[in-house]
């Protein structure tokens, strides 16, 4: 079962921010509808404080997880041991969206690098912290970041990246809406 706590304690981001790796989940409130979880990679967590964390998200072949927070808001994180002592911890939370013209895009931006790929900044509030043992997660070893994702940006260009998004990130898999930058609202 684990270990409860209603905010993240020191001793949890000492140990989000040893992490190359974290899991995003969201899921639609039609029990039908995709549960989505997504790995996260990069230089692009931040606890803003200890009930509330963003993450910077990047142009992906889906845009899920805005379409869920849109919705209901429900959002969970989890980050694993994949070295030394095993851990998980898991951040459970309602989150939004801030897509650059928002109000709060000059405030969130500047704790990141913001990429030619950056699509939206995840904000969410933090409502409750799960620690367990993660003994039966096996060890891996950290090798460095792919540029894939750099390189298809490179060649995408900026039109092409806005175009992509228009064309793959304005609906979930179940139908749901979700904003995408450059959008003129639900479509």
């Amino acid at each position: 079962m684990g270990n409860f706590h209603d905010q993240i304690l020191a001793s949890h981001l000492a140990f989000i921010n040893k992490q190359k790796l974290f899991f995003t989940a969201s899921a639609p409130l039609d029990p039908e509808g995709h549960v989505n979880l997504s790995p996260k990679g990069g230089d692009t967590f931040r606890v803003i404080n200890p009930k509330q964390v963003a993450y910077l998200d990047y142009i992906g072949s889906g845009n899920e997880t805005a379409a869920h927070l849109l919705e209901n808001g429900r959002i969970t994180f989890m980050f694993c041991a994949f070295t030394g002592s095993p851990n998980i911890l898991r951040l459970y939370g309602q989150g939004r969206s801030i897509l650059p013209d928002s109000e709060l895009w000059p405030t969130l931006a500047p704790m990141f690098t913001i990429e030619p790929g950056s699509r939206q900044i995840i904000l969410a509030d933090i409502y409750q912290v799960q620690t367990s043992c993660g003994f039966s997660v096996p060890l891996y070893s950290y090798t460095g970041e792919r540029d894939h994702a750099q390189e298809w940006w490179d060649k995408k260009g900026a039109d092409g990246l806005y175009n992509y998004m228009q064309q793959k990130n304005q609906r979930s898999l179940d139908g749901l809406p979700a904003i995408v930058p450059g959008s003129p609202g639900l479509l």
